[in-house]
């Protein structure tokens, strides 16, 4: 175990506070003259690419450069002070043209160094100062910006009123969503997650497994991770049959219900914790990008000060996510002339939705995160979700996916290195919320999805079949629906009083509702009034398995060759559920019982030789269901604290241990005080600084 900077002191001779004292980052020589040459040479490479930028010689752009240098350290952090609606939209756009506005500055204020025709061209230079001076850090491979980064967010974080430094430990949780177990210890050895593996092999840091619920989707993982209950959460997407409803764990009022429904005053983050990114808030004080707490995004925020008060990080986030974008185009057409497969749909949206997950948001959170240390908050939960988007149209382990894991774990290095710096001493816990599978979709397979399969074996009756993006592209979309007061238009699937039959897809889950009646319709009664349908689908290469409820049986598990009784675990024929983890039946039988389970739901087959399954949506690498390693999410954490003996089987499971660990640390500092000393080797985080 190694010190990380900060120091842990105590006056027990005088029955004094133990203390926690960060240390203050430096702005040291060598590390200034570099970032001013880099400055300096993106100056000069600007005036030469943008036509109408014009700079004398070299030594000019250094004089430049440190005219910028100045204009930028004073207006970006005047426009994050401010109390600004839509904090995110306007604090951008401030800080974009306040970058333009220091290169006419500076050519107003010295006309014999650099001339600049119009603001848009002052704009466009920006930009171009901004992609050089990543290349020529990342060619330098120096970390050296963080100490002027950590200087800039502990100094925005004092002027928010930052709490006095105490030496009670954090916890900071970072979730990577849907990477699963094995994926991240193929990912850590072989170079794709290097700071996490030096985390296990010289941090003492150890990995376990833990098993999802049913289904393995984030909203009901960050139900019963933040709040301690994903009860009647069956799907990413369900209808309640007796207000005729479709929920949606991806509608910011939706969001908002399903944390009502579940708060119960012990959430993971009560009592000063913060929520980035997430879909629910864990019923925190603070909250940025939070689906149920969308409406923070029409006030002023404070969230978004410690990103806006540097303003090369806008142009920064420009740059890389015009890059993020491009390496997204490369990939699909890469994809396309090596006829990959499976091969997902790249193209519509998605690539700017690519961007915007991987750059936008990702560096969004983080500095939440940062500016959370500083200010010592006792706990943070926060989510990156740029993995799991990629995953879903890339594929598991392709190259561009594991690039979007890489970067992560470097956002994690800076994470890890800013604990030194932070309002108290840390712990951090890394895990996800689930896995996903890989396999090429149902409809890529047969050339008609599950509601057409539904459709055509019904007597009569029309289907309405509804899928339609993840939690992350409805998160953007809200997000810039807030953050700009635009209305939006009313859901039209919203309210399906008007449909004879519903039919969803979550993943590898399909849910199918029968709407003539306001209840779940037993086995006897569907099969009774739509005497094809449950054959039909049991019966088809691509279900593992249906469940319904039998009026005489009670739940049932259905598969072409055999039924699983739930209730008494007594088997007929082959077991459906005989491909799927040993815990399958236990997660039906908890799924039948809830109040909004669909009439049938509907599994996808699972084979574990290829490992691969298939979604009822168009994304390649699913999650929802069951099979494979969507069920096997992680927690990566620190030797300090124990996980205990027992299987995490279940989001609440989890829950329950963040909230011993939160507990455990708060007490641990809580006894230290009472004895009036510290040790230093007990305060101490357990990573190795790099």
């Amino acid at each position: 175990m190694t010190d990380p900077g900060g120091k842990a002191g105590s006056d027990a001779a005088f029955g004094a506070e133990p203390r926690w004292e960060p240390t203050k980052p430096r702005l040291r020589l060598l590390p200034l003259l570099f970032a001013w040459l880099v400055s300096a040479a993106s100056v000069y490479v600007a005036a030469a690419v943008v036509p109408d930028v014009e700079i004398t010689d070299v030594g000019g752009a250094f004089v430049v450069a440190a005219v910028i240098a100045v204009v930028n350290s004073v207006l970006p952090p005047l426009v994050g002070a401010l109390r600004l609606p839509f904090t995110l939209l306007l604090g951008f756009v401030s800080v974009l043209l306040i970058d333009a506005a220091a290169l006419v500055i500076a050519a107003d204020a010295l006309p014999e160094f650099i001339a600049v025709s119009s603001f848009g061209d002052a704009l466009v230079a920006s930009l171009v100062m901004a992609a050089v001076s990543i290349v020529l850090e990342v060619l330098a491979g120096t970390n050296e910006e963080d100490e002027f980064t950590f200087r800039v967010v502990k100094s925005t974080a004092q002027r928010q009123g930052g709490a006095t430094p105490t030496a009670i430990p954090g916890l900071i949780c970072l979730e990577i969503d849907g990477l699963a177990l094995p994926v991240l210890r193929r990912a850590m050895r072989d170079g794709s997650a290097p700071n996490l593996a030096r985390w296990i092999a010289e941090g003492g840091y150890h990995i376990a497994e833990w098993e999802t619920d049913l289904s393995s989707q984030t909203g009901a993982s960050q139900a019963g991770i933040l709040l301690g209950s994903n009860e009647d959460i069956p799907a990413f997407r369900w209808v309640e049959k007796e207000t005729a409803t479709l929920m949606s764990c991806s509608a910011p009022e939706d969001c908002a219900e399903i944390e009502r429904r579940h708060a119960s005053g012990d959430g993971l983050l009560v009592e000063g914790g913060a929520s980035r990114g997430n879909l629910l808030s864990g019923e925190a004080g603070e909250v940025i990008l939070t689906v149920s707490r969308m409406e923070a995004e029409k006030r002023a925020n404070p969230g978004y000060r410690a990103f806006l008060s540097n303003g090369f990080n806008v142009t920064r986030a420009l740059v890389l996510f015009g890059w993020e974008v491009l390496l997204e185009w490369t990939a699909a057409i890469r994809a396309a002339r090596r006829d990959v497969r499976p091969r997902g749909h790249r193209g519509g949206i998605y690539p700017l939705l690519r961007g915007v997950m991987c750059v936008m948001v990702r560096d969004l959170v983080v500095f939440g995160v940062l500016s959370d240390m500083m200010r010592g908050r006792p706990a943070v939960y926060a989510t990156f979700a740029s993995y799991d988007e990629v995953a879903h149209h890339s594929g598991l382990e392709r190259a561009d996916t594991l690039e979007a894991l890489r970067k992560l774990d470097q956002q994690f290095g800076r994470i890890e290195r800013a604990r030194a710096y932070a309002g108290r001493p840390y712990e951090i816990v890394v895990l996800s919320d689930h896995g996903q599978t890989q396999g090429a979709t149902f409809k890529q397979r047969n050339g008609y999805g599950l509601d057409d399969l539904v459709e055509r074996s019904l007597a009569g009756a029309h289907v309405d079949g509804i899928e339609g993006g993840d939690e992350q592209s409805a998160m953007v979309g809200h997000a810039v629906s807030e953050a700009t007061g635009r209305k939006r238009d009313k859901r039209p699937k919203n309210d399906v009083s008007d449909r004879q039959v519903v039919v969803l897809g979550s993943g590898n889950l399909g849910l199918v509702y029968l709407m003539d009646e306001r209840r779940r319709l037993t086995l006897e009664e569907i099969s009774e009034r739509h005497p094809r349908l449950i054959d039909a689908l049991r019966e088809h290469p691509h279900v593992g398995w249906l469940l319904v409820r039998s009026h005489e049986h009670g739940p049932l598990a259905l598969g072409a060759g055999g039924a699983h009784h739930l209730a008494d675990g007594r088997i007929e024929g082959e077991d459906p559920l005989a491909a799927f983890s040993p815990g399958a039946p236990a997660h039906l039988l908890r799924t039948d019982g809830f109040e909004h389970v669909a009439d049938i739901m509907v599994g996808s087959f699972y084979d574990p030789e290829l490992d691969e399954g298939c979604a009822f949506e168009e994304l390649i690498s699913f999650h929802g269901g069951l099979g494979g390693p969507q069920t096997q999410p992680f927690i990566l954490y620190p030797s300090t604290l124990d996980l205990g003996d027992e299987p995490i089987v279940g989001a609440a499971a989890v829950h329950a241990l963040l909230k011993r660990w939160r507990r455990e640390l708060e007490s641990q500092g809580s006894t230290d005080h009472a004895a009036g000393v510290i040790a230093q080797s007990d305060r101490a985080p357990t990573l190795h600084r790099t």
